[in-house]
């Protein structure tokens, strides 16, 4: 396959070192940075290319179980890329930075974000589980600041003292998060990837994230839902 695939640059390898750098950059981020590289090392440029562009580098990553990978903002719904350790379950390659009960405190951070009606997990409720934690209690000013850490580190986003999953933290868990919590977690019905923050079906129980909600009932007068035609109940965002 690597015989096949086409040569890694200097482009390609600048590009890595800085998306390595940020772990996850926004698409119109990406795309400059490729027209950057690409100019840089005086390399072939076609602005709609990035994709292709990338898939060479990820074939260049294989061997080392590491990848690429496009996701999107629950917020807004803007691509985002990230690059993902497929060799570790992330949640073991997350105990490399934390001790256990920091980790222990961001997966039941996780439970109540992802069984909760709206994606949200509030400052309140998380701050709660810290003298509950089974490896080593925590007190509440650790915790918070521990939160602060998670925020900084791009595995949590913080709105209003409401705590969701960050994007890169959706790209990267995407697969542990569907095996692990089987009976709740979603795909979305639109885009077809892990929807945290989503609105569902009344009837069907179908999910959609919000952007893909707005994106999908744009042009209906009557909201109707895309799996089994009823009434869409929710407001659309």
């Amino acid at each position: 396959n690597i015989a096949m695939a086409a040569q890694m640059t200097d482009a390609h390898r600048r590009f890595l070192q800085v998306l390595m750098s940020h772990g996850i950059m926004e698409g119109s981020e990406a795309r400059k940075l490729h027209r950057r590289c690409c100019e840089i090392h005086k390399v072939y440029y076609a602005h709609d290319k990035l994709d292709d562009f990338i898939s060479t580098i990820n074939s260049h990553l294989q061997p080392l179980f590491m990848q690429i990978r496009k996701g999107m903002s629950e917020d807004d719904g803007r691509a985002h890329y990230a690059l993902v350790n497929l060799a570790e379950t992330e949640i073991t390659k997350m105990a490399s930075d934390y001790t256990e009960n920091e980790l222990e405190l961001f997966r039941k951070t996780m439970d109540l974000i992802i069984l909760s009606e709206n994606g949200f997990a509030s400052s309140t409720d998380i701050l709660n589980l810290a003298d509950q934690l089974k490896t080593k209690k925590m007190k509440k000013k650790e915790a918070e600041q521990m939160l602060k850490v998670f925020v900084e580190d791009k595995w949590l986003s913080e709105r209003n003292g409401e705590y969701t999953l960050h994007t890169r933290c959706i790209i990267e868990m995407e697969q542990y998060i569907l095996s692990n919590y089987q009976d709740v977690a979603r795909k979305c019905n639109i885009c077809h990837s892990l929807a945290i923050q989503s609105q569902v079906c009344e009837s069907c129980g179908i999910g959609m994230h919000l952007p893909c909600v707005r994106k999908y009932f744009r042009a209906q007068t009557e909201p109707r839902c895309p799996q089994c035609n009823d009434f869409w109940s929710c407001d659309i965002p």
